[in-house]
């Protein structure tokens, strides 16, 4: 038997996942969403203010509430993560382990699989996102030099185990440690493999994407520049058609450039938003990466020597800044948040705020801060 709404939520407009839809409600089912429509003419509506919508989607999380992956490869730390993202309206993580020992990967291996076959496995955690070894050492950025290594069997034997499980899987490559044989080897199990820390030229870039790569790593940040006749990894990454993540905190890339490499891609809907966020998301303000001390000072996670040092920033930051500072329209900076990692994810249910959890739905105020979860916006208030 088909559920029948219990009541009707009637928020000013609703993301569907492709658009906004004002005059529209959604029907809730008790816990659940049901779907969008007209309510009937003697429903009971629940009218709310703001912008309802399907909750964040995070692609590139290192760490949260204290836990930080490289330093914690157990269930427990990715449900910390997850926790914390959620608090700020990410509903959905792909927890990121960076360059490190070979032990470090393969234990962050063991705890997703673990988290995975759990009896109810949390529908926050979406897969892995492997970020290195095989970079380039010119662009690691913060990763380890010393852990910095060519593509090997022991990585793709960790890709099989994740995919044997349905378990998603990213995995961040440079063209200087990878060949476009192991990359369509990668692709042939079913991960997605993307470009990034790379100090190549757009032609080598170009033989992975022809090789199956389908992805680029936090847009201009560790990839070689754009110049006028070197189009570098950055050049390659606007050019192509492949999904690109990039930061939106306003210190990572600059404002105008996040505009620019929007307006400049030759197909819509391929960028995607992210945090990179480190564990002080959610958590205290410093934490230790590779033994040195790493501390938060005016919204820069920075090292002993002053380098940058991974992101201190929500999706709901970035969402808001996207509308507000770098002016993207609301559909696409949505979209960005939403509809687009759904698409890397290739799980469209994602997108949607139909056929969902109530706490997986947001509202956003007409500042674009999120304001509550239809879950929340709906319990019973204290008398």
């Amino acid at each position: 038997m088909t559920a029948k709404p219990d009541l009707w939520l009637l928020p000013d407009a609703i993301y569907d996942g492709t658009r906004l839809r004002p005059g529209l409600a959604l029907g809730i089912a008790g816990t659940r969403s049901l779907r969008i429509g007209t309510p009937p003419t003697d429903a009971p509506i629940h009218r709310v203010k703001g912008t309802l919508t399907a909750g964040f989607l995070d692609l590139q999380v290192n760490g949260g509430g204290d836990a930080l992956l490289n330093n914690d490869q157990s269930p427990q730390a990715l449900h910390r993560m997850a926790a914390a993202h959620r608090r700020f309206g990410t509903v959905g993580i792909l927890p990121t382990v960076i360059t490190d020992a070979p032990e470090v990967l393969a234990r962050a291996v063991d705890a997703i699989l673990a988290a995975n076959a759990e009896p109810q496995p949390n529908r926050s955690l979406l897969g892995l996102h492997i970020e290195g070894p095989h970079l380039s050492i010119p662009r690691r950025g913060t990763h380890a030099a010393e852990h910095v290594r060519p593509f090997d069997a022991t990585t793709l034997a960790h890709v099989h185990r994740l995919r044997a499980e349905g378990i998603f899987v990213k995995i961040t490559v440079a063209p200087e440690s990878i060949t476009p044989q192991d990359v369509a080897r990668l692709a042939g199990t079913g991960a997605t493999v993307s470009i990034g820390h790379s100090d190549a030229t757009a032609e080598e870039v170009r033989a992975l994407l022809d090789a199956g790569a389908t992805c680029f790593t936090h847009l201009f940040n560790a990839m070689s520049p754009m110049l006028n006749r070197a189009p570098g990894v950055t050049g390659a990454c606007i050019n192509s058609t492949a999904f690109a993540g990039i930061i939106c905190d306003g210190i990572h890339v600059a404002d105008e450039m996040v505009g620019l490499a929007i307006r400049a891609r030759p197909v819509p809907g391929r960028m995607f938003l992210v945090s990179d966020a480190m564990c002080t998301v959610g958590g205290s303000d410093h934490f230790r990466l590779y033994g040195q001390d790493i501390w938060l000072r005016d919204g820069r996670l920075v090292n002993a020597e002053g380098s940058l040092a991974g992101a201190h920033v929500t999706m709901a930051e970035g969402l808001r800044r996207l509308i507000t500072v770098v002016g993207i329209g609301p559909e696409t900076a949505l979209d960005m948040a939403v509809a687009a990692p759904a698409r890397v994810l290739n799980r469209p249910d994602l997108a949607t705020p139909e056929q969902r959890d109530t706490a997986d739905l947001l509202l956003l105020g007409p500042d674009w801060h999120v304001t509550a979860t239809v879950a929340a916006a709906l319990a019973p208030q204290p008398a």
